[in-house]
């Protein structure tokens, strides 16, 4: 059987402030010929279908559309909500859907109901794993604490369960959206850290042929048969050295795999450049990134004048520009996102808590505290995005 893996789709989202939506319809588009061109048997879409939980509805027609398309080439789809995605709202109406082939699975209920599939081997059972709150889903998977590998292994528990039920040489394929150890961030996903932790082992998923995975925007390899298949496109310049691509997977007879990347259409290409604002304006060798989407930082001891109209005049598709300017490391002066880069809010809060005691950090109680507490503000967003 062959797979066509993709994630992160991300409908209705912008990149600083330029509309994305002419690209992510050139990708649907590419996505549909790819079907086509392919013999592609079943496409998995692993979640964040759109960026916020009530899209615009430039985005919603997008989806409608592509979803048309699948339809009518015969094709089916199973995809689940990722982080980004008000779960009931994507999945309204999807017991209809499924009637053409579009199956939907945006409720942790349905985890161990799966898709099946027949190809001229037999059964391949499709298992949808929607984007899993902990907080908001422990009781109802029955996990023994509120956690991502936690829930996460409670759910697989029950794939594992229904699967073993199955006829002999079923096959089985997995969609899940979580921070699986091992796979590379970038500055684009949605933090989901549950009490300091935010990735799972790969040995959560045992027992399956294939994990299809979504929340990374890289498109990488956990393991043989644990992958993302990461965005579509570039939505941070932290992805400027991404490939783009999808995973188009062949499902043999005896669960063996054979994986071929398929590369997405790019807008323009993006281009981080560093420097003084003078070298950037001179330098021969930038030449090439006048086409680019350039993020631009700039290191001049002083700021410039009027830095972003100059790069305009020679990168007309500038969009970001950011100051560090060249100092001594315990220069006093070093900017305060210099000295937060790469901390997370529970680290900041306790750097926070230190600076205002003189620099007695805090207690492993008051961590607790402060870890909890962010965990409560993060699932409250969750479930104000769910509610609207």
């Amino acid at each position: 059987m062959r797979i066509l893996h993709t994630s992160d789709w991300h409908l209705g989202r912008s990149f600083h402030r330029v509309s994305m939506l002419d690209a992510q319809a050139a990708y649907l588009d590419h996505l549909v010929e790819t079907v086509r061109e392919n013999a592609v048997d079943v496409v998995v879409v692993a979640g964040d279908v759109y960026d916020r939980a009530v899209p615009p509805l430039s985005a919603v027609q997008l989806f409608d559309d592509a979803l048309h398309r699948l339809a009518a080439a015969g094709v089916p789809t199973v995809m689940i909500s990722g982080n980004h995605d008000s779960a009931r709202r994507l999945g309204v109406g999807a017991g209809l859907i499924a009637r053409a082939g579009i199956h939907l699975r945006t409720d942790p209920d349905d985890c161990a109901t799966p898709v099946v599939l027949h190809d001229a081997h037999g059964e391949v059972a499709f298992y949808g794993l929607p984007y899993l709150e902990p907080a908001l889903v422990k009781d109802t998977l029955g996990a023994s604490k509120a956690g991502h590998e936690a829930v996460l292994t409670a759910a697989m528990d029950r794939v594992r369960a229904d699967l073993a039920a199955r006829p002999d040489g079923t096959r089985s394929v997995v969609l899940a959206h979580a921070f699986v150890a091992g796979g590379e961030p970038s500055d684009s996903e949605r933090d989901i850290t549950v009490g300091g932790v935010a990735a799972v082992p790969a040995g959560v998923f045992d027992g399956v042929d294939y994990v299809a995975l979504g929340h990374l925007h890289g498109c990488q390899r956990v393991t043989e048969r644990v992958r993302y298949s990461g965005s579509p496109l570039a939505y941070s310049f932290s992805e400027h050295a991404h490939r783009k691509t999808m995973w188009l997977i062949d499902l043999a007879p005896g669960g063996e795999l054979a994986a071929e990347r398929v590369d997405c259409p790019a807008p323009r290409p993006l281009a981080r450049l560093r420097g003084r604002l003078d070298t950037l304006l001179e330098d021969p060798a930038l030449e090439g990134h006048r086409e680019s989407w350039v993020e631009a930082t700039l290191t001049d001891p002083a700021r410039p004048d009027e830095p972003m109209a100059r790069l305009l005049e020679r990168f007309p598709h500038a969009l970001n520009l950011a100051f560090d300017p060249e100092r001594a490391p315990q220069d006093p002066l070093a900017s305060y996102a210099q000295r937060l880069e790469g901390r997370d809010d529970q680290q900041v809060a306790e750097d926070f808590v230190a600076h205002v005691r003189g620099g007695s950090g805090p207690s492993e109680h008051e961590r607790t505290v402060l870890r909890a507490v962010l965990d409560d503000v993060r699932v409250d967003d969750a479930v104000g995005e769910v509610s609207r």
